[in-house]
């Protein structure tokens, strides 16, 4: 994105000088004040530091209730979020609900589980070495995914589960002035468990203004033996109806890999780059684990997918069936879409149920 005024330098432009001002909000620094860091003088790690008193890293998370909704930050003024780093137990990482605010808006732009939202939707640790996420040993959650405001930013956490969760957490943020051509960061989950027969998944729909396309996870269950990669990934752009503009050719395809993510000799093989990858394949157990499930993700940050009016996303999920024929599957996909659009907020379904989140 840009460089100018602090936002997201890349490092061509990491020796130049700036005015922005740079701060970070922790369970440790609730409000991210300048000078105001570990002041704390309760919290969940007070036990351990009895003996050693303030500054001795008093209140290095937070804990969220059942049904409650924690405010990890809360910021006034004009600047971007550069960096989020979050970790707490991986049965957590479906139903703690991440959401995303800009400018006052009483709607978010992001809404996803936490686990998707870091490519990990199936509960499990897996590695992710991405240019935008990185998940590191056991369950380090970062993003640098930029997300410019220009009067307020309000990120919060919903626990939807019956038991409390434990939340580490950074946001690192700049305060700086954000130009008019900086459009605002969206995240949107779906899931679709089963695709309809001779249906499509559908990524994102009813997303009016203009903005670009930025990225795709999916958590897939393949519910059929056999391949299940051969569907298409449709953008439809600008008034598109029965046809898109763009129409991928498969789906390993599309997340960079070929040939049925198949390595002779090995089977399914998992990889990790810095714009796409297939990060994750989980293999029957041959008692009750009886899925395979994968996570893919696909970046879109070379190349943009841009809109100037209305964006619609599809994937079908397709299969082979005797005599060569394809097969409409009825897998289980949630997906994460990731784009940026001039608007605050857009259309988006409602918020998910935790029935809907479940892996089972």
């Amino acid at each position: 994105m840009s460089s100018f005024n602090g936002l997201g330098p890349g490092l061509g432009s990491l020796s130049r000088l700036s005015n922005a001002q740079t701060r970070s909000i922790s369970a440790e620094n609730m409000g991210g004040e300048k000078g105001r860091g570990g002041m704390a003088t309760e919290g969940t790690g007070a036990q351990a530091a009895r003996d050693l008193g303030r500054g001795w890293k008093i209140s290095p998370s937070i804990v969220i209730q059942p049904g409650a909704t924690a405010t990890l930050a809360d910021i006034s003024g004009a600047g971007a979020i550069q960096h989020l780093w979050l970790t707490t137990h991986p049965r957590h990482w479906r139903t703690l609900l991440l959401r995303c605010y800009w400018d006052g808006d009483e709607q978010p732009a992001v809404e996803a589980p936490l686990g998707d939202y870091f490519c990990n939707g199936w509960g499990e640790y897996s590695h992710v070495a991405s240019f935008p996420v990185a998940v590191n040993p056991h369950g380090g959650f970062n993003s640098y995914w930029e997300m410019p405001f220009r009067r307020a930013a309000r990120i919060t956490i919903e626990n939807l589960s019956t038991e409390e969760s434990v939340l580490y957490y950074q946001v690192d943020y700049t305060l700086t002035e954000v130009p008019d051509d900086v459009a605002y960061f969206h995240a949107q989950w779906r899931r679709s468990n089963p695709v309809p027969y001779q249906g499509v998944h559908t990524l994102l729909d009813g997303i009016v203004g203009s903005g670009h396309y930025v990225g795709t996870y999916l958590a897939w269950g393949v519910n059929n033996s056999g391949w299940w990669g051969e569907g298409e990934i449709k953008f439809y752009l600008d008034g598109d109806e029965e046809f898109p503009t763009i129409c991928g050719t498969g789906t390993e395809d599309y997340f960079g890999g070929a040939w049925n993510f198949d390595v002779p000799g090995q089977g399914y093989t998992a990889y990790t780059t810095p714009y796409l990858g297939l990060n994750q394949v989980s293999r029957p157990d041959g008692l009750y684990r009886s899925q395979q499930r994968f996570g893919m993700y696909r970046w879109h940050i070379m190349d943009p997918i841009r809109f100037a009016q209305d964006l619609k996303v599809t994937i079908q999920a397709l299969g082979w069936r005797s005599g060569r024929r394809y097969l409409p599957l009825q897998d289980d996909i949630a997906s994460t879409a990731f784009w940026y659009q001039k608007e605050t907020s857009t259309r988006r379904p409602p918020a998910p149920h935790v029935d809907l989140l479940e892996v089972i």
